[in-house]
């Protein structure tokens, strides 16, 4: 009887430690991604994270490393207020679509969610490994952006993924390399604040996710440092191939799953 009380006490601390390393695993693969190709963390970590748990939970995470990894993308480029004046429309109405689309991450809405993510993550990788390269003129981003930003900030509010179709448009404006990769940390980090807030109001915010969310930083910020590193040593390209092909198979599970 007792040996089976011990068990009892035993299994929640066991369940406990089996969710942290699987959050810090996660969250250092996705850094590394991020490290080497400067995005990724947010889509990699939710298509990973939604295998054991909702998206809402996931989203609730997601927030810490997120966040302070897009803040260190954004402060590191010279160009910050230009790309700022530049991109404000695109992150405005991501904001606006974000917010409107609160509610969409609810529990009752988990499956739908999860076909959502699915279909996300599928038409990322396949946007990715086609050699099509769009271009947006200067004269479009007046209309087109706010368009884009909305459409983003909805898909991010049931989804809890900010790729689409945001970051297809952000490489599609011409930007240097530099340029680009400081415009996807600001863009990844207003994303993250708009969906903190809709988490807020959803009542998704909670101590334990907060715990996991501050334990994910650490191995979050390791993954990067180490992408940075693995980045000199390999070819981007095959990175990003690896990376289009993984994405879709993790995007076809999602929506197997959801469908079960």
């Amino acid at each position: 009887m007792h040996r089976e009380h011990v068990r009892a006490e035993l299994k929640p601390m066991q369940d406990l430690l089996f969710l942290g390393t699987f959050v810090c695993f996660t969250f250092l693969i996705a850094g590394l991604v991020k490290g080497v190709i400067g995005m990724g963390l947010p889509t990699i970590a939710i298509g990973i994270l939604t295998l054991m748990m909702t998206p809402v939970q996931a989203a609730a995470i997601l927030l810490v490393p997120s966040f302070f990894t897009n803040v260190w993308q954004a402060a590191a480029g010279a160009r910050l207020w230009i790309l700022l004046r530049r991109l404000w429309p695109l992150l405005a109405s991501m904001c606006i679509g974000t917010w409107a689309g609160i509610g969409l991450l609810a529990p009752e809405y988990a499956r739908r969610a999860t076909a959502g993510l699915g279909a996300t993550l599928v038409l990322y990788g396949l946007l990715g490994l086609t050699p099509l390269r769009l271009a947006v003129p200067p004269r479009a981003e007046r209309w087109l952006a706010p368009v884009i930003g909305l459409a983003t900030g909805l898909v991010s509010a049931g989804t809890a993924v900010f790729v689409m179709p945001g970051v297809p448009y952000l490489q599609a404006l011409g930007l240097e390399k530099e340029d680009l990769v400081q415009a996807l940390g600001i863009f990844f980090t207003v994303s993250t604040v708009a969906l903190s807030i809709n988490l807020y109001f959803e009542g998704a915010l909670k101590l334990s996710a907060a715990g996991l969310s501050s334990l994910a930083l650490l191995p979050a910020l390791a993954g990067m440092y180490i992408g940075q590193r693995v980045l000199a040593r390999i070819s981007p390209g095959v990175f990003r191939r690896c990376f289009f092909i993984g994405l879709l198979l993790l995007g076809a599970h999602q929506l197997i799953r959801s469908l079960l």
